[in-house]
């Protein structure tokens, strides 16, 4: 079946290219505004495209069933291939960059004849764009910075995307006979937040029996390159015996930095695996996740591996549903809750101030606390109602104080306004922690890896803020946020802050986005007993109480 993100891209890029040809404004609307429904849709979308009931959805008119429909069935766009008749294809690379839309573009072409990215790289590093009428230096500045930042990101991929590959190779791995043992090392194994190369270390018998299963790019030593599809390296170190499938594993697994620091001589090491190494230089067994110069910052006392694990969490906190902008219901999102061995959960749609996310106005709240209630007994498991409350650019909170008290759970997040300066952003953000109704941070820096920078903010007043307040603070577990970053955690974590570890899920689907975010709170060295998802229910009643108490 056709993506949804493909036909979602391909009405942006009909409307992108009629702006740029100077069509008319309403055929523009129509076409962006189509993609702005199908994308508040979801999954509810794929239904109504394999039942041919578009006509059915508001804001989805004849034109548009018709481009959709032939995409489906196609695969391709007669609309766009005719807009693109006397336009390079390459062209459409430029509206992907950001500041760059259809009106600068038909500049970039008309007058300088840019028809792609390297074009338009070409001519910035020659000066030209900043000779523009309505570009100028600034302009081709950040132009530039863009360009230089989509190179850097073009070098990685996310966490999940490099699991799932990596499970593709270990399910491979495991029909071939000659392998007795192996392990993914380097990056993956560290859990980097994101991720330049996939690495497995093998233990085999056969040599010769193990490569055949590989098409070879590169091989140096014991380490072979293999040829994929991937959009990075894939690469596998062989060994022939125990004691050097160990030392290898340990010795990848790195970082650098950290056995640096630790002192390993590897032509002295001693011992029959990873505990026995360290024992060598008697030094305590460090977790693969938390092997970082970043470690050696740590206070003595919060050293200590984590002892997070996925069975350890109680509580579902954070989570979307089709009462804002979730894919599924909420009965759907607390069946899959209780399907993963979760005791209890606060729901927190978006507030009134995300318009775009349909966000709850104070009267939809109290109607679904009401279905709230009905769950929590027929279901036997309790539901808080939560709700993830939009920080104001003056730092105030969407809902008055008097309201908020009617809500259990509240989540503070940054949605807009992203480019205040880092003064300002700093003391928004300070001022939402200090809400007395405030229980929790979400998304602290609002990074979207591997596409949005975090705002500028200084983050230690605000961890300093979250101490000082008892505000936790959210490890967004959604593989493009990790957010808060593993390397905050050290100064969080010597402040004395709790966390909540969220999938910010929008789906159930989604919910299973938390075993990346257990992973970050270990390269973090985090215990159970600093995660609020890990209290028993009554403890979590009285977390909530905390504020109810400094609240009368």
């Amino acid at each position: 079946m056709t993506n949804r993100k493909e036909i979602i891209n391909l009405l942006y890029n009909i409307a992108d290219v009629l702006e740029f040809k100077g069509e008319n404004p309403f055929k523009i609307n129509a076409f962006r505004n189509g993609a702005n429904i199908i994308r508040q849709l979801g999954d509810k979308f794929d239904i109504y495209l394999k039942e041919k009931r578009l006509g059915e959805v508001k804001g989805i008119g004849k034109g548009l069933q018709s481009v959709i429909y032939e995409y489906a069935e196609k695969g391709e766009s007669s609309e766009l291939k005719s807009l693109l008749e006397n336009i390079p294809e390459s062209l459409l690379e430029l509206f992907t960059i950001h500041g760059l839309g259809p009106k600068k573009i038909k500049v970039l072409y008309d007058q300088l004849g840019i028809t792609s990215i390297g074009e338009l790289e070409y001519a910035c590093k020659e000066n030209r764009i900043a000779l523009l009428k309505g570009f100028g230096k600034t302009t081709q500045e950040k132009i530039l910075a863009e360009l230089e930042k989509r190179k850097y990101f073009s070098k990685y991929i996310l966490l999940n995307q490099a699991d799932k590959i990596a499970k593709e190779i270990e399910a491979e791995l495991s029909t071939i006979k000659s392998v007795k043992k192996f392990s993914r090392t380097n990056e993956l194994r560290r859990i980097r937040e994101i991720i330049s190369q996939i690495e497995f270390v093998v233990l085999i018998d056969k040599e010769k029996t193990f490569i055949e299963h590989f098409e070879i790019a590169d091989k140096k030593e014991n380490r072979i390159f293999i040829k994929t599809n991937y959009q990075i390296p894939v690469s596998i170190y062989i060994t022939k015996d125990v004691e050097s499938y160990e030392k290898t594993l340990f010795k990848t697994t790195g970082s650098e930095e950290f056995l640096s620091k630790s002192g390993f001589d590897f032509i002295k090491l001693k011992g029959k695996g990873e505990t026995e190494f360290f024992k060598s230089i008697k030094m305590e067994f460090v977790i693969p996740e938390m092997r970082e110069e970043e470690y050696f910052s740590l206070k003595e006392k919060n050293r200590k591996n984590s002892d997070l694990d996925f069975s350890n969490m109680q509580g579902l906190l954070h989570f979307h549903t089709t009462f804002s902008d979730g894919r599924d219901t909420l009965e759907s999102m607390i069946n899959k809750a209780k399907e993963l061995g979760f005791n209890y959960a606060a729901v927190c749609d978006h507030s009134k101030s995300a318009f775009y996310a349909n966000g709850l106005n104070e009267e939809r709240i109290l109607e679904q606390k009401k279905v709230l209630k009905q769950i929590t007994a027929e279901k036997n498991f309790v539901v808080f109602q939560g709700i993830e409350s939009d920080i104001l650019t003056d730092g105030s909170l969407d809902y008055s104080n008097d309201f908020l008290k009617n809500i259990d759970f509240v989540v503070a997040s940054v949605h807009s306004q992203f480019n205040l300066t880092e003064s300002d952003m700093t003391k928004r953000i300070i001022k939402a922690v200090e809400n007395p109704f405030t229980d929790l941070l979400g998304h602290p820096t609002g990074r979207l890896l591997l596409s949005r920078d975090s705002y500028k903010v200084d983050v230690k007043k605000i961890i300093d803020a979250c101490a000082a307040n008892d505000v936790a603070i959210e490890i967004n577990s959604n593989p493009r946020r990790l957010d808060l970053d593993w390397r905050w955690i050290y100064y969080a974590r010597n402040k004395g802050c709790k966390f909540s570890i969220n999938a910010d899920a929008h789906s159930t689907e989604d919910l299973l986005y938390t075993n990346y975010g257990i992973s970050i709170a270990r390269k973090g060295g985090i215990q159970q007993t600093e995660v609020i998802n890990c209290l028993s229910l009554n403890e979590f009643k009285k977390f909530l109480k905390r504020k109810a108490e400094r609240n009368l």
